[in-house]
């Protein structure tokens, strides 16, 4: 065995995975998911690129790492009382989940990555996602009268779905559909979605 295929001391390889997973994490947030390569990582961690393959087996498995330590949160809207009725907490829900998304440039990348691929390790990280919204949503909607003849799942899905596209079109600094998505933009689409969480949900 060299000297270099030798293990590292826990230490070093501790502050070495470490280094890795800051480095994708940056390249994540400021490049997205197509500057994630074994190369570009290494290079911005400062190791050599068999230490990427050695410790977590290649961009996927420094991927389940970086997925493995989000705290897929809702922000602000964790310590939101419950609303007084479905539409309130849905629009809490939807508009919870765009400001947590717009303000988080790891959880955009990851996110749009999501949207395009398929692979194990991204499943993996969208179910955490879900399990955090459907934990929210249990504790707020659960008492509430759900709405009769309306689809929710499908409602949700679509509101969800769009805030969602939304901020990361944000993120972007990029308008959609003729409105711009600076402050004023956001405003008018957090507004929409409360008038039409309302109006879909009404009583």
């Amino acid at each position: 065995m060299t000297r270099a295929d030798a293990p590292a001391p826990a230490r070093d390889r501790a502050a070495t995975e470490r280094a890795i997973v800051e480095a994708a994490a940056g390249l994540l947030a400021d490049k997205g998911f197509a500057a994630l390569n074994v190369q570009a990582i290494a290079e911005a961690a400062g190791v050599d690129r068999k230490l990427v393959y050695r410790y977590f087996g290649g961009v996927e498995g420094v991927v389940e790492r970086l997925g493995a330590e989000v705290r897929w949160s809702l922000g602000e809207a964790e310590n939101v009382a419950p609303a007084g009725s479905y539409g309130e907490a849905a629009t809490d829900l939807v508009l919870a989940y765009g400001r947590a998304l717009a303000s988080d440039p790891l959880l955009q990348g990851l996110t749009a990555w999501e949207t395009v691929e398929d692979a194990p390790v991204l499943r993996a990280l969208d179910a955490s996602r879900s399990a955090a919204m459907q934990a929210w949503a249990a504790e707020r909607l659960a008492a509430l009268p759900r709405p009769s003849g309306v689809d929710v799942p499908a409602v949700n899905a679509i509101l969800i779905a769009a805030i969602q596209m939304l901020a990361l079109r944000r993120a972007r600094e990029r308008p959609f559909a003729g409105v711009a998505l600076d402050n004023a933009g956001w405003a008018r689409i957090e507004a929409a979605v409360a008038a039409i969480a309302g109006r879909v949900y009404a009583d």
